[in-house]
């Protein structure tokens, strides 16, 4: 009668593999007439609980916060790459109209507003998260160790990669004493070692001896726990950096000003927690704008300096000058403003066939070179009945040299003979259709041209002072007298930065920390002996331990030898750093 066959793994115990009441059967039939099969063992399973167990663990693992920050930094690469709606919202547009298929498919996906996508958003606090679940209970753990006392001094010092022994005229207390002095170091508050002194019974042949368990490297998981808790800070202040700044651009013209407001700004960008109320109520003028340009044929025609003087106003009525530069903003309740840029703002008028003033202001021209040849777009609305829009585009010369073929061109960037040359276009604008407008483009495809008798395009050369006749009766256009200079302002306001550089410099001091602090335990042994001649002498024993491969362990043991008094010729250690087989025999033995 043979007895069921049960499976049975060697050194798991049999309440895994044997049935009980109610429990799957350790065998199952094996098919009609053939023999039993055995079944699997019978594994335990996680539950719910377990699951999110395991699961916390794999989250906060260092593995995981490392590839979640590895990949934080790939998903921020669209946002580098592709326009965004909060810095761009135009060329967003534009990217749109040129890859409608692949356009609507990134926008689907939030490629456009990465920063504030749901995608991007989760990887963020998946990575906070990480860190905190990361970081706290090692933070309890080293809490824990550093109020431990020192691993107890081991029986034999003979397996370890680096000792040294000795013999000395001095007691075994005065040996402890000479020790710690120096394994503490001249900081008592900040001690290079943490000592534990201690005793040992007769044991081993050995009489009753005096010990000293010293260990030192705790500093190494301190800094690393500050280089966490730093890049922990870094994301919590980017995020509110995010959510709470503002940045506005603004140009200005000399002898005029904006306030401190969204609706003055050109562009404005906001922080979601963003509140229109928080910005500081003050205003600034544009007094004057001194430019330098280099005048020598070595670097003509160079920049050498830009300094906007402006007057702020408070909003406690009180006024204060101050200047702005390319590398020196000016900072108002927390807000830098920086200078981005420069140039012509010309005055120009327009009046139309009939008479009617139709355009009057200052009309900024954007440098395209070194020589500040500036481009500049007018557009006039129709005021008056039967009149057409007019378009004019054209360049601001601020030291004009005009050939013979009639082109002109600017020879230097400052106004010692200004000239505007301009082509006058037709039609509609699409000023009447409501839908905002690049101020600094003309789109001419559906605007007719004025030509001359052979078709060529029609150019006005205006000189400051002058009006002349715009072709096909369509009116006149006056330059003014002065060529008022503008500035383009960038207002910025980020309550992060200061924290992201505090922590930014903690994660740096706590990586080097952690890099270059050596973790070591040092254990020394000292009791009475004799030595040939009979006399007493303190046998001195000494070991090293370091975690991993290092050099200079040797060289710690040695040092701690050399602080005991007393010390008797020709009874150093044997392993020192002068000995080259020694110290060959010390680097294979922290290898094994």
């Amino acid at each position: 009668m043979s007895e069921k066959a049960t499976y049975r793994p060697e050194g798991i115990n049999d309440a895994f593999v044997e049935g009980r009441a109610g429990d799957t059967p350790a065998s199952v039939p094996g098919g009609p007439g053939g023999p039993e099969k055995p079944a699997g063992p019978n594994l335990p399973t996680l539950g719910w609980r377990g699951m999110l167990r395991w699961t916390w663990r794999q989250l906060t693992s260092m593995r995981v916060a490392l590839m979640l920050l590895m990949l934080l930094a790939v998903a921020a690469v669209p946002g580098s790459v592709l326009p965004q709606r909060g810095q761009d919202a135009a060329a967003v547009l534009e990217y749109l109209g040129d890859h409608p298929t692949l356009g609507e498919w990134l926008d689907r996906f939030g490629f456009f507003e990465v920063y504030s996508s749901v995608w991007f958003s989760a990887i963020y606090i998946l990575l906070f998260v990480s860190l905190v679940g990361c970081i706290v209970p090692r933070t309890l753990a080293h809490a824990r160790n550093l109020r431990n006392r020192p691993p107890k001094t081991p029986v034999r010092f003979g397996r370890f990669p680096a000792t040294a022994e000795a013999s000395t005229t001095a007691s075994p207390d005065e040996v402890v004493e000479a020790v710690t002095d120096h394994l503490r170091g001249p900081l008592r508050r900040l001690p290079t070692f943490r000592v534990d002194v201690g005793a040992e019974e007769p044991r081993l042949g050995r009489p009753a001896t005096r010990t000293v368990a010293a260990e030192r490297g705790y500093l190494r998981e301190t800094g690393n726990l500050v280089f966490h808790l730093a890049l922990l800070g870094l994301l919590v202040s980017v995020a509110l950096g995010q959510l709470l700044h503002y940045r506005g651009q603004a140009i200005v013209t000399e002898g005029r000003g904006f306030a401190n407001a969204v609706v003055d700004y050109d562009t404005f960008e906001k922080g979601a927690w963003f509140q229109p109320e928080s910005l500081s109520p003050f205003s600034m003028t544009l007094d004057s704008f001194d430019s330098e340009f280099a005048s020598d044929t070595v670097a003509f025609a160079q920049a050498r300096d830009f300094t906007a003087h402006v007057t702020v106003s408070e909003a406690d009525g009180g006024q204060h000058t101050d200047q702005i530069k390319v590398n020196s903003p000016l900072t108002v309740d927390g807000a830098k403003i920086y200078l981005q840029g420069n140039g012509f703002a010309p005055e120009i008028t327009v009046k139309d066939g009939a008479g009617e003033m139709a355009f009057s202001g200052r009309v900024p021209f954007l440098p395209e070179d070194t020589m500040y040849t500036s481009r500049g777009v007018v557009k006039v609305p129709d005021v008056s009945d039967g009149q057409e829009q007019i378009g004019l585009v054209g360049y601001f010369l601020p030291t004009a040299v005009v050939d013979e073929d009639g082109s002109a061109r600017s020879v230097f960037p400052q106004p010692q003979n200004p000239l505007m040359v301009l082509e006058v276009f037709r039609g509609d604008l699409g000023l009447d259709d409501g839908v905002p407008q690049n101020v600094y483009r003309l789109d001419t495809a559906s605007l007719t041209p004025s030509e001359d008798e052979d078709g060529e395009t029609i150019k006005l050369l205006v000189r400051p002072g002058e009006t002349v006749e715009l072709p096909d009766g369509l009116g006149t256009v006056t330059l003014g007298e002065d060529v008022p200079r503008y500035v383009a302002l960038d207002l910025r306001y980020d309550p992060s930065l200061t924290w992201v550089l505090t922590f930014s410099l903690l994660a740096l001091a706590g990586l080097a920390v952690s890099l270059f602090t050596p973790r070591r335990r040092v254990w020394v042994r000292s009791w009475e002996t004799t030595d040939d001649d009979g006399r007493p002498v303190t046998h001195v024993e000494l070991a090293g331990l370091a975690r991993g491969d290092d050099a200079g362990l040797q060289r710690e043991v040695d040092k701690a030898l050399a602080a005991v008094p007393g010390l008797l010729d020709g009874t150093s250690d044997d392993t020192t750093d002068d000995d080259p087989v020694a110290v060959d025999h010390q680097r294979t033995a922290t290898e094994d």
